[in-house]
């Protein structure tokens, strides 16, 4: 099991950089860049030119808030920059903000997806063998692509692309044309086990050889008792907000929490963060999350997550001593095996 590191959510370009140099030099395997208030194909860039061995990933870059021609750049470029380092994360966002934020268009997002990564690779097999581009489909087009604007063959291969998913049908598009699935921190291991793993066989063929699960877990650390406690109250106000989102209900309902799931909704329309996070009781919690000193946490995550996920990362929403997440991360990599960058 690899372990990376996971940029600050809010973090600025130069600071993401800053967190792929201390992730480097902490050992992790790779570094984790969101794209929330900032372009991910930035960061990763100036993280990629600023280490040498880890790996740098976009959690997630928004596809529909692009398209395909200017993904398959912006990666390549990144790919050139890191030395093949990069993980390209996609994921599709939700209508309200494709449609209000972006000035997308939105529809079919399972289908949609599964036509992006095709246009996607369809245009890097044009830059690797010169032939003709021919991409034509229901939601994207490719088919002028000049000397002038192809950048040729890239020297370090295309990088892979893992895609995110909640959902069985965006899931099974991700087993059948990416490399891996960046799962979401709300999930469980009787999730994973009972509706993602047997979505991805059978969009797989059966077989998940070759392919990558990535999972943020919710981990809950302090010093003392009054850090604890302000992590737990962090964790649980995340687990409201995400709870809250229809786009995330499948998992709750899977574990019968559909009334929750129906109060948090109501709840987040009237921005009532705070009490939210107290209807996220203990058995929710636990769910979600997990507890315990750097090594007791790293031997839950193990126990929980072992036969389940390829790469893990540590979410913490809420202020944490860097010096316990490196911590639990050596600890996790002792216990399994993994290396570092």
């Amino acid at each position: 099991m690899q372990v990376d590191a996971v940029a600050d959510f809010a973090a600025d370009p130069l600071r993401a950089e800053a967190a792929a140099v201390t992730a480097e030099a902490d050992g992790y395997a790779g570094v984790t860049v969101a794209e929330t208030g900032h372009d991910a194909f930035v960061a990763l860039a100036l993280a990629a030119r600023a280490t040498e061995r880890i790996t740098v990933q976009s959690g997630i870059a928004v596809a529909f808030a692009r398209n395909p021609m200017t993904v398959a750049t912006a990666a390549n470029d990144v790919q050139l920059i890191s030395g093949g380092r990069l993980q390209l994360g996609l994921g599709s966002q939700v209508k309200a903000h494709i449609e209000r934020r972006f000035g997308m268009p939105w529809s079919r997002p399972a289908a949609r997806m599964e036509e992006f990564v095709a246009a996607v690779r369809a245009i890097w097999a044009r830059w690797e063998t010169g032939e003709r581009l021919r991409f034509e489909g229901e939601f994207y087009t490719h088919t002028l692509m000049t000397e002038f604007f192809d950048p040729g063959p890239n020297p370090h291969g295309n990088p892979p692309i893992l895609l995110a998913a909640v959902g069985a049908r965006m899931t099974e598009v991700a087993g059948r044309v990416s490399d891996g699935l960046l799962a979401h921190a709300l999930t469980t291991d009787s999730y994973l086990r009972e509706v993602t793993v047997p979505a991805l066989a059978r969009s797989r063929g059966g077989s998940l050889d070759g392919f990558t699960v990535s999972l943020p877990v919710f981990s809950v650390l302090g010093a003392d008792a009054d850090a604890r406690a302000r992590a737990e109250a962090g964790v649980r106000r995340q687990i409201a907000f995400y709870g809250s989102t229809p786009a995330y209900r499948a998992v709750l309902d899977h574990h019968g929490w559909g009334e929750l799931a129906d109060r948090l909704n109501g709840l987040s329309r009237r921005q009532a963060w705070d009490e939210m996070a107290t209807l996220i009781d203990d058995d929710v919690l636990g769910a979600f999350a997990l507890d315990g000193s750097p090594a007791e946490l790293a031997a839950r995550i193990e126990a929980r997550y072992g036969d389940l996920a390829d790469r893990v990362s540590l979410y913490t929403p809420y202020d944490v001593d860097p010096a316990l997440l490196t911590a639990t991360a050596h600890h996790l990599r002792s216990r399994t095996g993994g290396t570092a960058g």
